[in-house]
């Protein structure tokens, strides 16, 4: 049954928090074959998070004092040519990206596990889910590339193609997918986070990626709980109502969580609500 869940509540935008929290969590450094990746939490449910094309596990950063590590163990990895796993080159595939991430849980221990994915990542835990779902407990999607991707024009690819290294186009396409609310020191740190996040070959490989992969005809019927949380100021494409229309025939046990205070990054715009938007989903 596809429902909607309509969410308007404040929360802090993105601090600090990370300087004190993450940097203190255990890392795995990248290997050939094991994604850089650092955990936190050591509770019985492991809990697989992803990461989005313009940023990478340090947009999770503020969101980590306000998770449940007493019931949960949180893996957050970089996919390839991301943070942890920049030395990493690859085809940078979703077959690919599901592979490593599959692999990634099998070396820590974990078989069955929940997981999470944001934008890009969204569209590779689909994939996930279909092709290993005896492994899936349940997905949690964040403003989700859909299993079709999102086909770009050529003037679309242009714009898309300039912000892997023009700074001022990639500052517009983040103040766009948050509604142009936010102030210049913001959209600062973000930008921060995108350059520092990954190499501009990864992001190459990866938006031929989500602009051009469609398994959509193969996950759909996907019999897992998925469930949709979409910010109200994101771009139209990722909106609540566009994500139910598009995955609504998809997935049986779909849920859209409409968080009324972000745009793209609800865990960066409101970590405080995303870290309990994403228990939430976990618990049910």
């Amino acid at each position: 049954m596809v429902s909607t869940a309509d969410l308007s509540r404040r929360a802090v935008l993105g601090g600090a928090a990370f300087a004190g929290a993450a940097m203190s969590l255990p890392a795995g450094a990248a290997t050939r074959h094991q994604l850089g990746h650092k955990k936190l939490g050591t509770g019985a449910q492991p809990v697989l998070v992803l990461h989005e094309w313009l940023g990478d596990h340090q947009n999770y950063q503020d969101v980590l004092p306000y998770l449940s590590g007493d019931t949960y163990s949180y893996v957050i990895a970089d996919l390839r040519g991301y943070g942890l796993s920049k030395d990493i080159a690859g085809t940078y595939s979703v077959e690919e990206a599901a592979a490593d991430a599959l692999t990634l849980m099998t070396d820590l221990g974990h078989k069955r596990f929940h997981l999470v994915g944001h934008s890009m990542s969204g569209m590779i835990s689909q994939y996930i889910a279909m092709t290993a779902k005896d492994r899936i407990k349940a997905l949690v999607l964040t403003s989700p590339v859909p299993p079709s991707g999102f086909k770009a024009d050529e003037a679309a690819m242009a714009k898309l193609k300039a912000v892997i290294t023009d700074d001022e186009a990639a500052r517009a396409a983040i103040d766009s997918r948050t509604g142009k609310r936010y102030s210049a020191q913001w959209l600062t740190r973000k930008l921060a986070i995108a350059r520092s996040a990954s190499t501009p070959a990864a992001m190459a490989g990866y938006l031929t990626m989500f602009t051009s992969t469609d398994f959509s005809a193969q996950v759909k019927g996907l019999d897992l709980p998925v469930s949709v949380i979409a910010g109200e100021y994101d771009v139209p494409p990722y909106r609540p109502d566009a994500q139910l229309q598009t995955l609504g025939p998809l997935y049986p046990k779909l849920t859209v969580t409409a968080n009324r205070e972000a745009g793209h990054y609800s865990m960066l715009e409101t970590p405080v609500l995303f870290a309990a938007l994403v228990e939430k989903a976990l618990q049910a």
